[in-house]
């Protein structure tokens, strides 16, 4: 793959001086010669690996910006119709002008088949008992991969699903006998076409076209790694390059998206062996070759890449000129997870499993670790018999699903740091955010009025924005007044969606959220206090991580697990440029 990308670099300045770049551009329109409002027409690279999409206006016409010569796959797609898919050569024309005419689908199981997950996951949740075992449903189910898509819609005997969820326990979603037990008839009732035909297909609604405010948008995908891959996290670097981390794989990638280059550099394993510090007796999936596991990554002040290496135990720094790792072990405490700059250039992180934040100070080499209260005496002795139970897993088969009964861990999860240098982190199973002071290591506790908050981000202004995982919201807290306010997601039906993160463009104050169960990404304005929905177009695009690069593009990673599961079946780097 490597090979191939560096050929394309090289070409593509010699094409591009031959033949000028070509504005590609038509109308949508169904079979009766209306337009076909909101379609999303992706025009692919063959050899790029590339999909460059934009959307149908009212009167369904679109165009794409410059695309270098080449030969295209050319699709439009718009739920309700049939997808029209067509070649086209691109070579020395400067403008070529193409009329897409969509069938309308009327099978009403292939319009059913049609819709986002999240459309799905809401006759699971209807099928549940209470609102307690929904809520965790949501979160112990959704973390990995979205639930409702084409591959997890599927009929099991009572075997298959005891296979499902231990396999589910062993990956860290853990659930409760309760709701172990009810899940299996709730998913096959749901996912029955007797079920879903008459909901979905019968009393087809398909989701909104993009209001004008997102009209102008232009979507950039590029494939990534490869179907046995998990694009976890990436992050933009001030050259212009974008890094993502592989977190079955061990590997960092590189893209410039200037050229289409990609890189990719193994991240050293060291000692550390198949499934790292949590490498037990029983058999990991098939698909994952990892002995550290990359997680999050962030850039440097030195722009040197720091990566947590969550099954490793250690923290890896890249540099960007030498191409060269180093790797820290973590002594103390289990999973490094999210990683934070601050602004003397130390690096913040969470340890998840031991209930910890860590920092390294790469210019003094100064460690420090800090323990975070548990809201029970259980959950406390949770968290620190966790190293005994891995110690133990190495030699008998543990019952990995029998602690969904037990205290829960708190599972510090997402992190920032405040204008005033204060450390901010969540406890996504304990319903609290809470603040380190990073010179006195004095720690407050704060419940949230929502469940599951996950990884926030801090405005311009000192407020403090959360996206409610498995409560559908967007919160902000003002830690001047201590008052939170919230926001149901705009994703129909109303709690459907599952927002795993969210950045902050503090030049604009916009929110960015995932629509990680709705194949979208969300913009909020807090000002007009408005949502703008933006489809994406590859099914099955859980996002995970967003960041922003110089010119105002908003990106993020395709990081359904398995990557098989996403259509194309591979994972894909995405940049929404807004065109605001």
């Amino acid at each position: 793959m490597m090979k191939r990308a560096l050929l394309l670099v090289c070409l593509l300045p010699i094409l591009a001086r031959a033949e000028p770049p070509t504005r590609l551009a038509g109308r949508v329109t169904d079979d009766a010669g209306r337009p076909v409002v909101g379609a999303l027409v992706t025009a692919r690279h063959l050899e790029l690996a590339r999909e460059t999409t934009v959307y149908a206006d009212g009167d369904g016409r679109w165009a794409m910006p410059p695309l270098e010569p080449g030969r295209y796959h050319l699709r439009a797609r718009r739920p309700g119709f049939r997808d029209r898919a067509d070649v086209v050569e691109l070579a020395g024309a400067t403008a070529l002008d193409r009329a897409l005419v969509l069938e309308r689908e009327t099978d009403p199981r292939e319009l059913a088949w049609q819709l986002p997950a999240n459309r799905w996951l809401a006759l699971a949740v209807a099928h549940l008992p209470d609102d307690a075992a929904r809520e965790e449903f949501l979160r112990q189910c959704t973390f990995c991969h979205q639930q409702g898509s084409w591959a997890t819609r599927v009929q099991r005997d009572p075997e298959e699903w005891r296979k499902i969820f231990a396999l589910m326990a062993r990956m860290g979603g853990i659930l409760s006998t309760r709701v172990r037990t009810a899940l299996p008839e709730a998913l096959n009732a749901a996912y029955d076409e007797s079920s879903y035909v008459p909901a979905l297909g019968e009393h087809f609604v398909p989701p909104p076209p993009p209001d004008a405010a997102a009209g102008r948008a232009v979507i950039t995908e590029w494939e990534v790694g490869g179907v046995g891959s998990m694009q976890h996290d990436l992050t933009v670097h001030p050259d212009g390059r974008v890094y993502s981390v592989d977190t079955t794989q061990d590997k960092l990638y590189r893209l410039d998206p200037r050229t289409g280059e990609r890189r990719t550099f193994d991240i050293p394993a060291g000692d550390s062996p198949l499934g790292g510090v949590f490498s037990t007796r029983q058999p990991i999936p098939a698909n994952a070759d990892a002995h550290v596991a990359p997680h999050s990554l962030q850039v440097g002040p030195d722009g040197s890449i720091w990566i947590t290496l969550c099954l490793g135990n250690k923290i890896a720094r890249f540099d960007p000129g030498t191409e060269r790792f180093e790797v820290f072990v973590q002594e103390e405490g289990l999973y490094p997870h999210t990683l934070r700059f601050d602004r003397r250039g130390r690096v913040w992180y969470t340890l998840a499993v031991s209930n910890q934040v860590a920092m390294i100070d790469p210019a003094t080499g100064e460690r420090r670790t800090y323990r975070l209260p548990a809201r029970t005496w259980g959950e406390s002795f949770a968290v620190r018999a966790v190293p005994v139970v891995l110690w133990l897993g190495r030699w008998v088969n543990l019952d990995a699903e029998r602690a969904g009964d037990g205290p829960q861990l708190p599972i510090p999860y997402g992190i920032d740091i405040a204008p005033d240098g204060a450390v901010w982190f969540s406890q996504l199973n304990a319903q609290r955010i809470g603040r380190l002071d990073p010179e006195t290591g004095d720690i407050r506790l704060i419940d949230t009025p929502f469940s599951a908050p996950r990884r926030l981000r801090f405005d311009a202004r000192g407020n403090l924005w959360i996206p409610g995982f498995s409560s559908s919201v967007l919160a902000r807290y003002d830690p001047r007044t201590e008052e939170f306010r919230t926001w149901d997601l705009p994703t129909e039906p109303r709690g459907t969606e599952t927002p795993y993160a969210l950045n902050v463009d503090r030049r604009t104050g916009a929110v960015w959220i995932c629509g990680t169960q709705s194949d979208t990404l969300i913009r909020f304005d807090p000002s007009a206090e408005r949502f703008t929905v933006y489809p994406l177009p590859t099914r099955v695009t859980y996002t995970r991580e967003i960041e922003f690069d110089a010119d105002g593009a908003v990106w993020t990673s395709n990081s359904n697990l398995p990557a098989w599961q996403i259509e194309g079946a591979l994972p894909k780097l995405i940049r929404l440029d807004p065109g605001l």
